[in-house]
């Protein structure tokens, strides 16, 4: 059974600001979009109205978009998806400053100096797990990371799959970096895979236009029914 780290750290005072249906349906949008109203209506457990309401009122704000989508047969729907505005909602990690700082290193002290600062954070976060999810099984070192992950503001959430797992990153905090430097998310996945001890292998990646970054999680001695030592 899949489960969801819901937590994403202090949220932005910009995202803070809209509570209840409408901070669901921006949250659920970067979650997993495109979405119609029927779609956040199910997820969100409203009637359809309900959700269209506010819909009209994030589109007047400017933070969602929408366009005609064919699924199925019958008519075109609609489907609603975050802005560019909306996407601005969510934590960065003060992405433009730290961009701008690691340009100006690497053009002073070559790229290399400005990615090994990255490598080094993660070696060190690896340290710190590693000591603290001595001993405890797979699920847990997976929901550990993903609570970790989510307070930095990745939004990361994960679900088992026959013999593997999920682990989803809907928001990327250092988007701008990442772009610059790629080598900041290969940095990330080496560090997943120390700290969990397992074979990762990315499947979705935000900086290609996805709506997450998705690693496929392989623990050793995984059985057929998802159970892991």
């Amino acid at each position: 059974m899949g489960r969801r780290i819901p937590r994403m750290g202090t949220p932005t005072p910009q995202l803070a600001a809209h509570k209840g249906l409408r901070g669901q349906i921006l949250l659920e949008l970067k979650r997993a979009q495109p979405l119609t109203a029927k779609d956040l209506a199910e997820k969100l457990r409203v009637s359809p109205n309900a959700i269209r309401h506010h819909l009209k009122e994030l589109e007047a704000e400017q933070l969602i978009a929408y366009g005609r989508e064919q699924r199925g047969v019958g008519a075109p729907t609609y489907a609603y998806r975050l802005s560019a505005e909306g996407e601005a909602l969510f934590p960065r990690q003060y992405e433009r400053a730290l961009t701008d700082v690691l340009e100006r290193l690497a053009e002073k002290a070559g790229r290399e100096t400005a990615v090994e600062i990255f490598r080094e954070h993660y070696a060190d976060l690896t340290r710190q797990l590693t000591a603290q999810l001595a001993g405890v099984s797979a699920e847990q070192r997976l929901a550990e990371v993903a609570r970790v992950m989510s307070e930095a503001g990745y939004m990361a959430d994960w679900q088992a799959e026959a013999g593997t797992f999920r682990l989803s990153e809907h928001n990327c905090a250092i988007r701008a970096v990442a772009e610059r430097f790629p080598e900041v998310c290969a940095a990330e996945e080496q560090f997943l895979q120390t700290v969990l001890g397992a074979a990762v292998e990315r499947r979705t990646h935000i900086v290609h236009g996805c709506n997450a970054c998705e690693y496929q999680i392989t623990f050793h001695g995984c059985e057929p029914s998802g159970e892991c030592v």
